[in-house]
């Protein structure tokens, strides 16, 4: 089951956009924060090991620290950018698809600018305050309670305006189109190379397993980018300090990733990347798989 129209449907599918709302609101209220907050966690302390961040994540509220950010920022978020992402990435891949293209690089022209969209149109700003809410805890000293995420919003703010909210804006377009590009794409050639081992015709649909194996795939595959987040999570992250003494006062994508290369090396860009297989992993089933199976019904209930 892909995400062709049904016959004689015509127009825009405008249920897609609560489709992805709801279908992102499952996914962050799940897994997706708690590997989100340990992907964040490794990605901004590059010295740390799992054990090590889990270990520093608990101690923030026990299982509570895992949904650190999760309200408001992480429901905003992915409320705002799943409606985008669903809606912009379906009317680009059927688009792509009638004309002919192949389900997998339909799939990675839906993703890429899918994810494009969702990042400049609602993730500069909730993203950051997300990373924010995250590591605010190291700009202040051992044992004073940390400002409110409100407060610091609102200093970043009157400090730097709205360009400030949406620090790093450019390093997360980049990271969303490469993750969203790379997750359908390999997810729609994985159903592919299914139909074709299982001897099954593009229009023939894939069970439920075929499908979930196929997003695994992709979500797997999609997290070769990880340089891109690490550096997105240095450029919006609260930390300063002696121990930051050489991190340029103005960053950019490639003064940041010259900054983490110097200081960590190769591995230190990859810092975080077994919690973002997993989140990837999840995200694709969740708003490629599953997303499917509600669209379809989505369509059979208009009918």
């Amino acid at each position: 089951m892909g995400v062709q129209r049904e016959p004689g449907q015509k127009g825009v599918s405008w249920s897609n956009i609560a489709v992805g709302g709801i279908m992102n609101m499952v996914q962050v209220t799940t897994l997706g924060q708690p590997l989100e907050v340990l992907k964040t966690q490794m990605a901004a302390n590059r010295s740390q090991t799992m054990w090590q961040a889990c270990r520093t994540v608990w101690s923030r509220g026990g299982a509570s620290g895992f949904f650190q950010g999760l309200i408001p920022w992480a429901w905003i978020e992915a409320s705002t950018k799943g409606a985008v992402l669903v809606f912009t990435a379906t009317e680009v891949e059927t688009a792509t698809l009638a004309s002919g293209i192949n389900p997998g690089v339909a799939g990675l022209l839906g993703g890429m600018t899918g994810g494009i969209a969702q990042a400049y149109a609602t993730m500069g700003f909730t993203t950051c305050m997300k990373t924010v809410e995250i590591t605010r805890a190291k700009t202040v000293a051992s044992g004073v309670k940390p400002p409110s995420t409100w407060a610091v919003f609102m200093d970043i703010y009157r400090r730097e305006g709205i360009a400030g909210v949406n620090k790093g804006v450019n390093a997360v377009a980049v990271r969303q189109c490469t993750n969203w590009g790379s997750r359908m794409g390999f997810a729609r050639l994985a159903e592919s190379m299914i139909r074709q081992v299982r001897g099954k015709g593009q229009d023939d649909k894939l069970s439920a397993f075929e499908k979930i194996s196929a997003s695994t795939v992709g979500g797997a595959l999609a997290t070769w980018n990880q340089p891109i987040e690490v550096v997105r999570v240095e450029m919006q992250s609260m930390a300063k300090g002696a121990a930051n003494a050489n991190r340029p006062e103005k960053l950019t994508i490639m003064s940041t990733f010259k900054y983490i290369y110097k200081e960590n090396g190769m591995k230190g860009l990859y810092r975080g990347v077994t919690p973002r297989i997993g989140l990837g992993i999840w995200q694709t089933i969740c708003m490629v798989s599953l997303a499917d199976y509600v669209k379809a019904w989505v369509k059979g209930r208009q009918s």
